[in-house]
């Protein structure tokens, strides 16, 4: 009988990496639809995508978790400019 699993099952590890992945994917769309002018927030929209499609290859965990923070300090860079322009 065949399993009714996917051939490929993730491990627990990776998908909680998973998930964090894509709630820092929804944070920085959230924060880009925040930025007043439209040509920035297109760009800033279309660069977000096209970097998480070009690293979504990847496997290793060391190298998932360093870039997870290296998003996390660019949204939090781009939090901090949205701020001062409201300012």
């Amino acid at each position: 009988m065949a399993s009714k699993l996917p051939k490929k099952t993730l491990s627990l590890k990776q998908f909680l990496l998973r998930q964090e992945v894509l709630k820092l994917y929804r944070d920085i769309i959230r924060t880009v639809k925040k930025v007043p002018d439209e040509s920035t927030r297109l760009e800033l929209k279309e660069w977000a995508r096209t970097d998480f499609r070009n690293n979504k290859h990847h496997n290793d965990e060391t190298t998932i978790k360093s870039m997870l923070h290296y998003g996390r300090k660019s949204l939090e860079d781009l939090r901090k400019s949205l701020a001062l322009s409201d300012s």
